[in-house]
């Protein structure tokens, strides 16, 4: 078994920066992330200033060489205080290492030690390294489906001009999350068992060039339903250019529907159907208020 997620790989320092050129780094690792000049990009002197007034610049580092960030502040929906995590940006080289799950256990860390509970963001819900990350290895429970979150993309982008997001929220001390941190996940006969017990909420079907494609969405009648989404929406950029405006609304009348019956996102998974690997996430009522389970 390798290190607990909280703890640093061999080579690698987790920590707040500090210096003006870590600031100035951590600029250019989101231009780098985003292939160029990124108008979306957090300054070096924002970091700063977030960093110095309740925000949390967290920087993974190899000896000087910052290999990834995470950028979070102080949000406030009128009732609760938690941190909201706008990004998270591992440098290509570096991605193989397990740093997007240790950077996030770290931040959650951190947010504990200001005494919150609570760490949500936004993240595509077609892309499914990050559904496998963010549901499926830290335990988050994404509750509302935001259309056209960021308006629309003037250039389009690989996946479309569409900004369609899932909201994350992560208990930070939730059992669930304990569990999936310390890395007790599901089996994949668990994950198939469940598959099979869930009504599915979107049929696909192979497109021409046999990649998978929606075919039907439904109304959710039960507590317990799948969504399914492409295994590599990459993939159907690629090579089913077309089906992305396609695949994006199909999802989007899938969750409203789950979400407007009161359900939420508790899990997700790569399950093999017929010897074809196909992505899924699983629905069902959020646990009573006071569960411990």
């Amino acid at each position: 078994m390798g290190a607990p997620p909280g703890a640093a790989p061999p080579g690698f320092r987790f920590r707040r920066l500090e210096k003006p050129e870590e600031f100035r780094q951590a600029e250019e690792l989101q231009r780098a992330h985003a292939g160029g000049d990124d108008p979306g990009a957090v300054g070096g002197r924002l970091l700063r200033a977030l960093q110095d007034h309740g925000g949390l610049v967290l920087g993974a580092f190899a000896d000087i060489y910052l290999a990834g960030c995470s950028i979070s502040t102080i949000g406030w929906d009128g009732s609760l205080l938690y941190h909201y995590s706008h990004l998270t940006v591992v440098r290509p080289e570096y991605r193989h290492h397990g740093l997007g799950l240790r950077l996030k256990a770290y931040q959650r860390d951190e947010v504990l030690r200001l005494g919150l509970p609570e760490i949500r963001w936004s993240f595509d819900p077609l892309v499914s390294g990050n559904a496998g990350l963010f549901v499926r290895r830290l335990g988050s429970a994404p509750d509302r489906y935001l259309p056209h979150y960021f308006g629309r993309d003037s250039d389009g982008g690989a996946l479309g001009a569409e900004t369609d997001r899932l909201r994350a929220r992560w208990a930070l001390t939730a059992p669930r999350v304990e569990e999936r941190l310390a890395g007790r996940l599901p089996s994949a006969a668990d994950d198939a068992r469940r598959l099979a017990a869930a009504e599915r909420l979107l049929e696909t079907e192979p497109g021409e060039s046999g990649l998978r494609l929606p075919s039907a969405v439904a109304e959710p009648t039960r507590d317990d339903a799948a969504i399914e989404i492409p295994f590599d929406v990459d993939l159907v950029a690629q090579h089913e250019a077309a089906a992305l405006r396609r695949w994006r609304h199909a999802v989007r009348d899938a969750f409203r529907g789950a979400f407007d019956r009161g359900l939420v996102v508790d899990d997700f998974a790569v399950v093999s159907v017929d010897h074809e690997r196909r992505s899924f996430y699983f629905l069902g009522r959020p646990p009573a208020a006071g569960a411990t389970g």
